[in-house]
């Protein structure tokens, strides 16, 4: 406990769509925290999928904001992290996270929104089975977009319905494509608002090439969301463009599975296959309630940036580790120090010049609307860059500053 910050006996919620091992490790830091607090406060669960009143809000959330629909009645208003904790007088700043990892969850000053908890990297996930049942070598590199369409069209003709889907598909296919190949997904326009740019040529390239795999079977679209996780750890799929923190539930899930890089385009002038965005669900505090609760929520979000109690939440489902104490405490658990020295590498890289779009208004119409565009795309065959231009026209036009008014950044 912090010594000289009064904690009242009092409950707040933590709403969530967690299950299995993640679930289970959550609800044992919540209890671990809990006892803590003597019987002055408490932190409960509250699973979004089962309530029957949506629009009593909780005080936290975990969640990727575009998900909000799905987790309330509406669309809440968060209160940004780096606020609650400053008026419950906790010590917290952005430069203890990573830099990757802060720029996941901050806004354009810099300021942190809410606890990078469940951040992944975009990866190429793979049923090693299906490989070595097609002839191909599981252990073999897949490095380009070339490379895994070879890889896919020899999973289709051993038979395979599904060689290769995907999941969060505009953060896979269009954000990370085109930072990779050092494109911006956002830049500042004529006014100085920022506008979304992701219709370049890259983004072009590679949604014709995957409109053409979905012709030829070799990909399968699932949906903007998630709905491609299930498909590949039913094994109906072979493949999956997807996060990084399946790897755990696929590997609970009896799959003999491979993890690699996103693919990139190795024809692209100085193409950066390394540089992809870590993205997911954040422990969000919503706004409309009592400071006493507001105090109980910074004190349990202080909890969980215990390097230890980071480092059981890490082991247990695969998430990014947001400081640097955590990968410290890490090391002595089991996990390959190549890929701990790898995560390090690529989070600490600095956010300075960074594109990518932030959590918000654009971000969120920039998912809504390529969804809705992509269809197309599936159904009625609509050019690749026909599609594109029509997201960036759609997302600008929704989120542009009327005339003469300013330009300040909007919270999530």
């Amino acid at each position: 406990m912090v010594p000289g910050i009064p904690v009242l006996a009092q409950d707040i919620s933590l709403r969530h769509d967690l299950d299995g091992k993640a679930l289970d490790t959550l609800a044992t830091l919540v209890l671990r925290f809990n006892d803590e607090l003597k019987g002055k406060g408490r932190v409960l669960l509250q699973d979004s999928r089962g309530l029957e009143n949506r629009n009593a809000l909780p005080q936290l959330a975990l969640l990727d904001p575009g998900d909000s629909m799905e987790f309330f009645a509406g669309q809440p208003r968060f209160r940004p992290l780096h606020e609650v904790m400053r008026e419950a007088g906790l010590k917290f700043d952005a430069a203890q996270f990573y830099p990757q990892v802060a720029d996941a969850v901050d806004d354009a000053s810099g300021r942190i929104q809410a606890l990078p908890l469940g951040l992944a990297l975009p990866v190429l996930l793979s049923n090693r089975a299906a490989l070595r049942k097609a002839g191909l070598d599981p252990d073999l590199p897949v490095r380009t977009w070339w490379e895994l369409q070879k890889v896919a069209g020899a999973i289709y003709a051993d038979g395979s319905k599904c060689p290769l889907t995907t999941s969060r598909f505009a953060w896979v296919h269009v954000e990370n494509v085109a930072t990779q190949a050092g494109e911006a997904v956002v830049a500042q326009g004529g006014r100085g608002d920022n506008k979304v740019v992701v219709n370049g040529m890259v983004n072009v390239k590679h949604l014709a090439l995957l409109a053409s795999w979905q012709k030829s079977r070799y990909f399968h679209y699932s949906g903007p969301g998630r709905e491609g996780n299930q498909r590949f750890l039913s094994g109906e799929c072979a493949m999956l463009t997807g996060e990084s923190s399946l790897y755990a539930e696929a590997k609970r899930a009896g799959i003999d599975v491979g993890i690699g890089p996103l693919p990139y385009y190795d024809d692209v002038y100085a193409a950066k296959p390394a540089d992809v965005l870590p993205d997911g669900a954040g422990l969000w505090v919503l706004a409309g309630h009592k400071k006493d609760d507001y105090q109980l929520a910074a004190r349990f979000m202080a909890f969980l940036l215990r390097p230890e109690v980071q480092k059981e939440w890490v082991l247990a489902t695969s998430y990014l580790p947001m400081t640097p104490g955590a990968v410290t405490a890490l090391r002595d658990s089991g996990i390959p120090t190549s890929l701990l020295d790898a995560a390090q590498k690529r989070l600490s890289v600095s956010n300075k010049g960074s594109t990518r779009a932030k959590h918000g208004p654009i971000r969120d119409r920039l998912h809504e609307f390529l969804g809705e565009e992509v269809a197309f795309v599936w159904t009625s065959g609509r050019p690749a860059k026909e599609a594109l231009d029509n997201t960036v026209r759609r997302v600008n036009d929704a989120t542009a500053s009327p005339a003469g008014a300013p330009t300040t950044s909007r919270k999530p």
